[in-house]
């Protein structure tokens, strides 16, 4: 089930100027947005760029966040191989999320050739997918928390300082992450790509031995995850309540209390696992997304004309300098139903739980929120597995070209994997994946912030670029343009 707003209004993407009239006494004026450009952003997986443009008190009134991470061309690498082994393909497009990858590859498989599979491989399924997303959000409060800081005081959380009460966070978080790879070590067979999962449910089932081991290593974090929440949640809150912040140890600006929000739709399949049109309650429908080209999304060329070389990390884009998103960024832009929408955390809190906290604080919170939730289902998974029981289907059929799709609810949101396999060999592929959904509706949550803070609003998505990066449009002699169509 979705939800999906309608945008209040149109944009004109290629606008190099904002053009408004002032006081009616003194007849019309032209406001020049400076430009300002962050290149590269920090903190998250992949490269991406922030073009702003911002008014005099430096507020972003259009921001474009987008993809610089070089083409993977995962799509085009499966076309004729077998159906067993583009999964394991896709699943290398990143080390952080291969799991997400591996299961709606797999699933997308099953749904293109119809193929049901047992109810024990569904639940290692569940273990592992629960296993990643314990161990992605840990990461990411290793990534997020220098932004933050120590409530009550005005020191940034250096998540490596050996002083306390940080070093406890500090192991808890790296704890959180050995047990998440652990579980998928077992369940999955690795704990980065895992090899267990396959075309018709799994190689192999778990050992009873394995399995009181994953109930223990469960039971462990269960405690841990919850403690951690409650810490993290203090410290997002004690964010959100200030009025004034910086990135890192930069300057201290001040913020509004919308910071971050946006008025985009949220999509989401399920709280925890993933849906297939294999299902018979189907929440996710292909003929509702469409795709635009960077072209007829992004803003056109034009020249940076603020700079600070203060900035964090190196400073920004010198003055002078051009700016080109159109033909700059790496992916095309999802719309479902023609708009935006926000997948993750929040999303799938606010469809099934009816969860409303707004602004990139809202975000990070939902995404501890998720802890709980994960632990437990891990642990009712683990209860629920006979390890005596088959996890291969009796039978696999070869396919006949009909379309498959799987929307996996990854740590970043949903990844959905569409399949056409025929005679065991996969004839077309697409990866639509979370950070795709999100640089465009992060892109309209920047409006209205300080320009100093954005990337705090982009390290709430948590991005995972190198997956969302799959498109190259090329002429006729090869050489890389965005004026052609996406095919």
């Amino acid at each position: 089930m979705f939800t999906v707003r309608v945008l209040q209004h149109s944009r004109n993407v290629c606008e190099h100027f904002l053009y408004s009239c002032s006081n009616r006494n003194y007849g019309k004026a032209i406001i020049v947005s400076k430009v300002v450009e962050i290149s590269p952003t920090t903190r998250h997986e992949g490269h991406t760029k922030l073009v702003l443009k911002v008014n005099d008190d430096g507020i972003i009134e259009r921001g474009d966040w987008l993809s610089l991470t070089p083409v993977r061309g995962i799509e085009k690498l499966a076309i004729g191989k077998s159906m067993h082994q583009v999964p394991k393909i896709s699943s290398r497009v990143c080390g952080i999320c291969p799991v997400a990858h591996t299961l709606a590859g797999i699933e997308a498989m099953e749904a293109s050739i119809c193929c049901e599979i047992p109810e024990d491989a569904y639940l290692l399924r569940v273990i592992l997918q629960c296993a990643n997303r314990l161990h992605s959000h840990a990461l990411h409060n290793i990534l997020t928390l220098p932004d933050m800081y120590l409530p009550g005081t005005d020191t940034h959380i250096n998540p490596f300082t050996p002083e306390e009460p940080v070093r406890s966070v500090a192991k808890r978080i790296q704890k959180l992450r050995e047990i998440g790879q652990t579980v998928g070590e077992i369940a999955g067979g690795e704990p980065i790509h895992p090899s267990n999962p396959r075309v018709g449910g799994m190689y192999k089932n778990i050992t009873p031995r394995a399995k009181a081991k994953l109930y223990d290593l469960a039971k462990e974090a269960s405690v841990l995850a919850r403690e951690h929440m409650e810490f993290m949640i203090t410290v997002l809150k004690d964010w959100e309540n200030r009025e004034a912040a910086s990135v890192a140890n930069g300057p201290e600006v001040e913020k509004n209390d919308k910071f971050g929000f946006h008025d985009q739709g949220y999509m989401a399949v399920d709280p925890l696992y993933g849906n297939s049109s294999l299902d018979v309650d189907q929440r996710w429908f292909p003929e509702r997304w469409t795709e635009v080209r960077p072209w007829d999304w992004y803003m056109g060329e034009m020249e940076i004309t603020m700079d600070d070389p203060d900035y964090p990390i190196g400073g920004t884009t010198p003055a002078g300098a051009k700016a080109w998103p159109q033909m700059e960024a790496c992916t095309g832009v999802p719309l479902y139903d023609g708009v935006p929408v926000e997948v993750g955390p929040r999303a799938r809190l606010a469809i099934f739980r009816n969860y409303d906290r707004k602004g990139a604080m809202g975000l990070q919170i939902a995404r501890q929120m998720e802890y709980p939730d994960c632990l437990y289902s891990m642990i009712e998974a683990i209860d629920a597995l006979d390890t005596s029981g088959s996890v291969l289907a009796d039978e696999i059929p070869q396919g006949d070209g009909s379309l498959g799709w799987c929307a996996n609810e990854a740590p970043r949101g949903t990844d959905v994997h569409l399949a056409k396999v025929k005679d065991g060999k996969v004839a077309w592929y697409s990866l639509l994946v979370p950070t795709t959904w999100n640089f465009p509706t992060c892109s309209r949550a920047l409006e209205g912030a300080p320009w100093q803070l954005a990337e705090v609003i982009v390290r709430a998505y948590d991005p995972c670029v190198s997956c969302a990066t799959h498109m190259l449009v090329v002429d006729e002699s090869k050489k890389v343009v965005a004026q052609k169509l996406v095919q």
